[in-house]
């Protein structure tokens, strides 16, 4: 894969020099961008900082895959500044939870469904966060259950910009936490026993349900946007293996909906580095 270092954009939803000259264009007058804060930056200054460098990328009349989570909050306020400073005059957006339409469309982007009469004749690009990138630029995604929507919506993208620090960066998928499954409720004990024997004999490993607690009730399974329920897969040196054979024997138990690793699928990842740089990866052709 390539990449390239470059500096930052300036952070807290100011606009960069090139915004402000096509907002003047619309506007007839020109903001003047504030410098980025001084010294150390939080992990959530690097997650906006990777966030605006990926709305570099939207242009106007672009259909957009709007992604779910903290990352790709940043890259949904950025938006809604440029949308509303008519400097990305029809951009619209799919977003991939209902936690991401409702901050969306707060924040003024135009939202439409996934494909029918009324959805985008194509998704142009999807912009995303993610919990794991490996070298090869695979990723973990759906720590926080969005994962479904998610996959479709950016599996059906031209192009799919992934946004992280680079606390994100692994050798290989499932070091750092867990690989969700998205199951339906109806006999999830008994699914989740079938993923266990796909990985059965294997040390470190170990499945469950993913649990929430409801006010003084006792512990329920939590319930994804499309009401089913998660299973969580947790390695302790990560997955091992051929990640597409894995997915295949995932996805061909009956009452799995579908899994958490995108594999093959991000166009370019965009990394903040510490030191404030951004770090572009691109998918080999």
């Amino acid at each position: 894969m390539g990449s390239a270092a470059t500096s930052p954009p300036p952070l807290l939803g100011k606009l960069t020099q090139e915004d402000s000259k096509r907002v003047a264009a619309h506007m007839g007058s020109a903001a003047v961008p504030s410098p980025p804060p001084s010294g150390k930056l939080t992990q959530e200054d690097l997650k906006r900082v990777a966030a605006h460098r990926a709305v570099e990328f939207v242009e106007p009349g672009m259909a957009l895959g709007l992604g779910t989570g903290s990352t790709a909050a940043h890259a949904l306020d950025r938006l809604g500044d440029l949308l509303r400073a008519g400097a990305l005059p029809g951009v619209t957006g799919v977003p991939t939870s209902l936690k991401t339409e409702l901050h969306a469309s707060r924040v003024g982007i135009p939202l439409l469904p996934l494909g029918g009469d009324r959805g985008p004749a194509g998704i142009h690009l999807s912009i995303d966060g993610a919990d794991e990138v490996d070298p090869d630029l695979n990723l973990v995604k759906g720590r926080g259950g969005s994962l479904l929507r998610e996959k479709m919506i950016e599996g059906a993208g031209d192009k799919f910009v992934v946004i992280v620090d680079e606390s994100k960066l692994v050798p290989r998928l499932g070091c750092t936490g867990a690989v969700p499954v998205e199951v339906i409720p109806f006999g999830a004990p008994h699914t989740l026993g079938l993923i266990r024997k796909v990985f059965d004999g294997l040390p470190g490993f170990h499945a469950r349900l993913r649990m929430v607690k409801k006010d003084a009730e006792e512990d329920t399974p939590f319930v994804t946007d499309n009401g089913n329920y998660i299973v969580e897969m947790f390695f302790d040196d990560g997955i091992h293996g051929d990640l597409h054979d894995i997915s295949d024997q995932l996805l061909r138990i009956t009452g799995v909906i579908e899994h958490g690793m995108f594999l093959g699928m991000a166009t370019t990842v965009i990394v903040a580095n510490k030191d404030g740089t951004v770090t572009v990866m691109e998918k080999k052709n």
